[in-house]
């Protein structure tokens, strides 16, 4: 797999892969196109999550106002719990993102 291609029909949704699962990890491809997360929902994960833009750009929002401005090559450690939500993706390129799903600390 390449983690680069992306298929040749994109569908209006976000489209999420998962590469490896197991009883204590998930590692997943997910491919943004514009999507954000619906007004007034927030992220409240029971794992940790460790996330990475590959390509594109996104911007990820805290419940306590932090925000943060990612572009390729940028990662950030999400502790679980902490809420969170997708403010924007790029559309144009697509934003690729790989995140790891865990116990990390």
């Amino acid at each position: 797999m390449n983690l680069f291609k992306l298929p040749e029909f994109l569908p209006n949704e976000e489209l999420s892969e998962v590469l490896l699962e197991g009883p204590e990890i998930l590692i997943e491809r997910i491919i943004s196109t514009g999507q954000a997360s619906p007004e007034g929902f927030w992220y409240d994960q029971g794992r940790d999550e460790w996330v990475a833009v590959l390509q594109g750009r996104a911007i990820i929002a805290w419940e306590d106002g932090r925000t943060l401005c990612m572009g390729p090559g940028d990662a950030v450690m999400i502790p679980a719990h902490e809420r969170h939500r997708v403010e924007w993706t790029s559309r144009n390129p697509a934003c690729i993102w790989l995140a790891v799903h865990g116990k990390l600390r």
